[in-house]
């Protein structure tokens, strides 16, 4: 393969796995999510295995579900990111420190302000991951009686983009010239107001830090929506995707990819990571038997609140062993109603069965043994399925501890991963190039 051809690996580490029935598997922790000691080990383990990035998703409120499914959820209380994140930029050294911000119930000078600073603390490694909230129960969280509209929310993402990188550009990188005998801190003439008056926002600047180390930091987004898509076709460096296969992979992969040569920027400025939920076994049966059981601790309130909130609809009044229903269109997310309804169609699944998936996670997963896992995850990289895979641990600490330890060296061995890092920002990480500042250009 080529040498250029490498693997990015990013690990979704909030909620520390996303499975229901994660925090009841044997030897599970139950209190990992918002436990810092852990979290801390965490980092510092997929640092020592060079990982690309730990990511911290946000939820703006509990999660939408009846009490007797939220009961049972280990993400009822989690840290917010930007302080876990800054916490741990001072245990760790290279690996990337990515976290969500939301476009919709946020402003873009805070957002602006928290990933610079975070980018500075951690000596390049900050990742912004761009969202807009699909969660009706947020939008109550800030003074909305309904959910926004799904398309109004990402013409806003756009809008909100655009400031916050022009923030981030307020500041030449020499602008700070801290002149001890002149008495001249900055220069005023590398200082750049923006004054941006557009349809959704209005915001003045300059940005009151300098310039982040990176540039801007990385720019993530998830989804794949037709608006998601397009918005990451403009703006993203990574995508977290959430194809179930690698066919759906490939053609997501080539759509992104095409709609950036078109818009004139290089695809390969843009790295591709599907969600991928992996358990590890000495053997292929072995491994079987850790998902099942796994799989057997999810609660069917679990499950059919979990099922609820992607399909952004309650089904939990019909049949539980019935076909599930026509399903609204809703200003929820729209991806995932998408998956799960074509999975029910595919597969003639119930409710009741669709519940389990979706409470136990129903998307990509390589269960096997670590020479199988690799094999699935060459197959993908090789095949422009993905430029990578952001990694969800089926348990932890055993499920991380258990891929670091076993699928990592088979990958390095194969030439496929590294064996090191070599550089000390993310963007060095992923083999992205440092921005250019727009309005300082020299």
């Amino acid at each position: 393969m080529s040498a250029a051809r490498k693997m990015h690996l990013g690990a979704f580490i909030r909620p520390v796995s996303i499975h229901t029935g994660a925090w009841r598997y044997p030897g599970a922790i139950p209190d990992a999510n918002f436990n810092f000691a852990q979290q801390k080990h965490f980092a510092q383990t997929l640092e020592r295995a060079c990982f690309d990035a730990f990511f911290m998703a946000d939820h703006l409120a509990v999660l939408n579900m009846p009490l007797r499914a939220l009961k049972r959820s280990h993400t009822v209380t989690s840290f917010e990111p930007f302080t876990l994140l800054a916490a741990l930029a001072a245990v760790t050294g290279r690996i990337g420190l990515v976290a969500t911000a939301s476009t919709t119930f946020d402003e873009p000078y805070h957002v602006a302000r928290r990933f610079a600073s975070l980018d500075h603390l951690s000596g390049g490694r900050a990742g912004w991951n761009i969202v807009t909230t699909a969660n009706p129960n947020a939008a109550l969280n800030f003074g909305y009686e309904d959910q926004i509209d799904h398309d109004a929310r990402y013409v806003r993402a756009r809008e909100f983009y655009d400031v916050v990188t022009g923030l981030w550009d307020s500041f030449a990188d020499d602008a700070f010239v801290r002149d001890v005998e002149s008495g001249i801190y900055f220069d005023p003439g590398r200082m750049h107001v923006l004054d941006h008056k557009g349809p959704a926002l209005n915001v003045r600047g300059p940005l009151n830090i300098a310039r982040p180390i990176q540039g801007w930091p990385v720019v993530v987004q998830a989804g794949s929506s037709e608006p998601g898509r397009q918005l990451a076709a403009e703006t993203a460096e990574v995508v977290f995707a959430a194809e179930p296969d690698l066919a759906a992979g490939q053609r997501l992969y080539a759509d992104i990819k095409g709609r950036m040569r078109r818009l004139g920027r290089n695809p390969d400025h843009l790295k591709i990571l599907p969600a991928a939920f992996v358990v590890v076994g000495e053997t292929l049966a072995e491994a079987q038997a850790k998902r099942a059981h796994l799989d057997s601790l999810v609660h069917y309130d679990s499950g059919i609140a979990s099922l609820n909130g992607m399909l952004g609809h309650d089904v939990s009044g019909y049949d539980p062993d019935g076909p599930l229903p026509e399903i609204p269109q809703t200003n929820a997310g729209k991806s995932a109603r998408a998956r799960i309804v074509e999975m029910a169609a595919r597969d003639g699944l119930s409710i009741r069965a669709l519940a389990q998936r979706a409470g136990s996670y129903a998307g990509l997963a390589f269960v096997g043994t670590a020479h199988g896992i690799a094999d699935e995850m060459e197959a993908w990289l090789l095949g422009e399925g993905s430029d990578g895979f952001n990694i969800m641990f089926p348990w932890v600490p055993g499920g991380l501890d258990e891929f670091v330890a076993e699928v990592v060296p088979e990958l390095q061995r194969r030439g496929l991963f590294r064996r090191a890092y070599e550089g000390t920002t993310l963007r060095e990480h992923l083999g992205l190039p440092r921005p250019a500042n727009r309005f300082f250009p020299d």
